[in-house]
């Protein structure tokens, strides 16, 4: 039952990182798989500070902020191969 709540949380925190970052609308499965990653490195970037989120929303705030991250960085790497 976990696993289908990660998967909602992730999917939610692409769609919402994809609305920040002002994406092209990338669609239900890339939104999820950004939202994973990025659930990941936040949750690796907040344990270097030390912080620990708690509950649904901590868990929905760190995927987002890992998910914006993520896709800046991918826009800086697609950036850098077109010049």
């Amino acid at each position: 039952m976990y696993f289908l709540w990660y998967l909602l949380i992730g999917l939610a925190a692409g769609w919402i990182a994809n609305l920040i970052v002002k994406g092209g609308g990338s669609g239900l499965f890339v939104n999820l798989i950004v939202g994973l990653i990025g659930g990941v490195l936040g949750g690796w970037l907040f344990s270097l500070f030390g912080w620990v989120p708690v509950g649904t929303l901590g868990s929905l705030a760190t995927a987002v902020i890992g998910s914006v991250i993520l896709l800046w960085i991918a826009a800086l790497i697609s950036h850098r191969k077109i010049r």
